[in-house]
């Protein structure tokens, strides 16, 4: 067959424009409001830098995977580089932020000799990448390179742990980037930057799935990641834990055909963003429950914090871990519409055996009467006795347990991370859900598995003295930035920090009284506890109506002020209801906010009635006033938070 000139020339052109491509071995993908950008070079290893609006903000960072037989990642040969577009609707079943959540994104899939690929992902809120392998039987993980490298020095709001043993409590240190060396303490995710030049960046992961959680060292000028090998063998370590007595010398043994977790970046000029953002959620495997309807979200009167210490004329009988303390509880659930009581450690004869109730307590007696207040039962047990008892969620369901707390892990090695997942799969079963305490931060499995209904992961109010506003307040701008967050919130005693004292069955937190209402609103998480004694949220029945009205799963969420670790003002709807939650830390002496009420539907006219701190509340926390006032779209209306305070208001 002869060929034209025509032809010719055009196919000439085709390779040279092929070969420019990839002799350049740079691929830029752009967010798709066109601000933030990813530059992929591939040389000796995949580099990749991000920046905002032309600005520097991640440099020379680069990625790899390092198995056993290979390292990906290392002088890559790119076969194919594929652009595209998503847009996708994903309505969460437990909705922590919005009912239904809209997914833009332009997506970068690129192909290499060696059977794996790398996807990039851009939103308008950040950046995202994951390794995707297409390897026969399975692979053994050594090591992930996950390096960043920052352009000047950044402000870091980390939780520095010891090792990788860790319940994700620790108190949050703001570091500057160049003083966080290789020597130092990990970081556990999710993990704040502050560039000081606008910008703001959240690090975490989702679609964690038989594979090891990421932690992050220091390097001085940048950060890398580090993960904890799998252990083999275990020995006795009391009754809530295993002693790890020997670690294999990879980090994952995992099938060689399957997508790795996402590490993303949520990227921001504006600290509301990080409020509303859903990048976990966007990342995350779909539901694998066909049908959660069983699911329930709601709040959980809790005897732990308050000791199960009832008192006053209309407590007749001893309180305390027993049958008649328990039916207290569940009355007063029924009372204020609580789904829930929470069974903490005491309920059964033993912590290892599940199946044999305290004597005093008669757990069967107790789900037959909640039934018939309407008020259903979680009982907690540690994560060993799960382990070793798998079938007692088919036992539970048979007796009338909605759900369980399951605590103590501690750890984020691959065998742990499986094993929550085999705990929410086998719950399911028997539509049980499923709240973990001393856990890692959420990682995605929560929207794979909907009846995992909420993490601890945080220095919670059971902590008592060792939880204050000034670590608090970072918390909806981490730690919930990533996931549904079980503080434990309710307290009725409010003390300053300067005069705080405290045990149990007398709790107290450092805060205002109004401080502790709207962290109702403002944080999330599908079972939200009521901590304190029965006893004094009766003596003050406004707050217990205000908190006990609040819905844990919303349609929408708008956020009014913000800034990281001083002062989250959200206002969030559920149907035709909005409320609105305000907390502050205890820098200043008082804090304004100007509250703009446009996110209200037009020609309507609400009635707000709202908690604020007293006059006194900044050296007597128990301070507050009750207020009603009308409002509608476009009005504005200015708020006075003091030290430690808060702000928290429903309106319809």
């Amino acid at each position: 067959m002869k060929l034209t000139n025509k032809f010719v020339c055009c196919l000439v052109l085709l390779l040279v424009s092929a070969t420019q491509l990839f002799a350049q071995k740079t691929i830029d993908l752009t967010s798709p409001n066109g601000e933030l950008k990813v530059s992929i070079n591939l040389g000796d290893k995949i580099y990749y830098s991000v920046s905002g609006n032309g600005q520097d903000l991640l440099t020379k960072n680069h990625l790899g995977l390092i198995l056993r037989d290979g390292a990906l990642g290392e002088n890559p040969k790119l076969i194919s580089a594929k652009k595209t577009k998503g847009e996708e609707i994903i309505k969460p079943y437990v909705s922590l932020k919005f009912s239904t959540v809209k997914s833009t994104y332009n997506d970068l899939l690129m192909t290499f000799k060696g059977d794996y690929s790398v996807e990039f992902r851009a939103f308008d809120d950040g950046i995202a990448y994951r390794f995707i392998t297409r390897k026969k039987g399975n692979v053994e993980v050594m090591s992930e390179d996950f390096a960043i490298n920052f352009p000047s020095e950044y402000l870091l709001h980390l939780q520095l742990n010891n090792g990788f043993k860790s319940a994700y409590e620790e108190l949050y240190q703001h570091v500057a980037s160049a003083d966080w060396k290789a020597t130092d303490k990990m970081a556990n995710l999710p993990a704040l930057i502050d560039t000081k030049k606008q910008y703001k960046i959240l690090i975490s992961e989702s679609d964690l799935s038989d594979y090891p959680g990421m932690f992050l060292k220091g390097t001085g000028s940048g950060a890398e990641g580090t993960f904890p090998k799998t252990p083999l063998e275990f020995g006795p370590q009391g009754d809530r834990s295993q002693r790890i007595l020997k670690e294999a010398d990879y980090i994952a043994k995992t099938n060689g055909t399957r997508n790795f977790p996402w590490r993303y970046f949520v990227i921001t000029k504006d600290d509301k963003q990080l409020l509303e953002n859903t990048m976990t959620l966007k990342l995350a495997a779909k539901s694998v429950i066909a049908d959660p309807s069983w699911v329930k979200p709601g709040q959980a009167s809790w005897e732990w914090w308050n000791d199960a210490a009832p008192y006053g004329p209309d407590v007749n009988f001893v309180s305390g871990y027993n049958l008649d303390t328990y039916k207290y509880y569940i009355d007063f659930a029924s009372k204020f519409g609580i789904k829930y009581i929470v069974m903490d450690e005491g309920w059964a004869k033993s912590t290892t055996d599940p199946y044999t109730p305290n004597p005093k307590v008669d757990v069967k007696e107790l789900i037959r009467y909640g039934k018939e207040k309407n008020v259903n039962i979680i009982l907690w047990l540690t994560w060993l006795t799960v382990h070793n008892n798998m079938d007692l969620f088919k036992t539970f369901h048979e007796w009338g347990i909605k759900g369980v707390k399951i605590d103590f892990m501690e750890r984020t090695d691959q065998w742990m991370v499986n094993y929550y997942e085999d705990v929410v799969k086998e719950a399911a079963k028997h539509q049980m859900f499923v709240d973990f305490h001393g856990a890692f931060k959420p990682s995605g499995l929560e929207y794979k598995y909907p009846n995992l209904i909420s993490y601890e992961g945080v220095r919670g109010l059971e902590q008592m003295g060792g939880t204050a506003p000034d670590n608090s307040t970072y918390f909806p701008f981490m730690r919930n930035a990533v996931g549904p967050m079980d503080f434990t919130p309710g307290a009725m005693i409010n003390m300053q920090p300067e005069v705080y004292r405290a045990t149990r069955p007398n709790s107290a937190a450092i805060g205002t009284r109004v401080n502790q209402l709207a962290m109702y609103v403002v944080f999330e998480s599908g079972v939200q506890m009521l901590c304190d004694n029965p006893t004094l949220y009766y003596r003050s029945p406004d707050c217990t109506e205000f908190i006990t009205s609040v819905p844990t799963t919303w349609d929408e969420t708008k956020a009014l002020a913000a800034k990281i670790g001083e002062v989250a003002v959200v206002a969030k709807r559920k149907g035709d209801k909005w409320f609105i939650g305000g907390i502050t830390n205890g820098k200043e002496k008082t804090r304004e906010v100007e509250l703009n009420f446009d996110f209200l539907e037009k020609g309507k006219t609400y009635t707000m009635t709202y908690f604020e701190d007293g006059i006194n509340a900044g050296r007597q926390a128990m301070d507050y006033r009750r207020k009603t006032k009308q409002v509608k779209a476009g009005d504005k209306m200015t708020i006075t938070m003091v030290r430690n305070g808060g702000f928290a208001a429903e309106l319809k």
